[in-house]
């Protein structure tokens, strides 16, 4: 895993977890890198020092938690407002969009681990959301 600094085109600063830098590369190219703030998907990467563990927390540490945790909540209530529910109908509905026999929309609900893997290796863009969304897992696509 490997974390980045990002800043949108508004310079709304945040920061986002990738498997790899190819991961984020090819997440960008495909227009998967949102702000969490504004929805800007005009994002680049900012200067960043590498992260040395120690025993001790510095108190950046606990800003860059709590500006996580920040941006977390935005994405939460974009989705809650903006998002239509679908429930356990997730892969279903998402599929079905795929394909072009759904209106197209952004959805959320919930899908089992074999369906979420059913819906990538298809090529159906899915991801899942922050846990704090519910107690039962969600995933969302847009």
């Amino acid at each position: 895993m490997i974390r980045y600094a990002l800043q949108c085109d508004r310079e709304h600063p945040f920061e986002a977890w990738f498997g790899s830098s190819d991961d984020y590369d090819a997440q960008a190219a495909a227009g998967r890198v949102e702000c969490p703030f504004c929805a800007s998907r005009q994002v680049a990467k900012q200067i960043m020092a590498p992260a040395v563990r120690t025993s001790d927390c510095r108190p950046e540490d606990a800003a860059s938690q709590d500006m996580m945790m920040d941006a977390a909540a935005a994405i939460r209530r974009r989705i809650e407002t903006e998002f239509d529910y679908v429930g356990d109908a997730f892969a279903r509905e998402a599929r079905a969009i795929h394909e072009g026999d759904s209106e197209k929309r952004s959805i959320y609900g919930e899908a089992s681990a074999s369906e979420v893997k059913a819906l990538e290796a298809d090529g159906v863009p899915c991801a899942p959301l922050p846990a704090a969304l519910s107690p039962k897992p969600k995933t969302g696509i847009h």
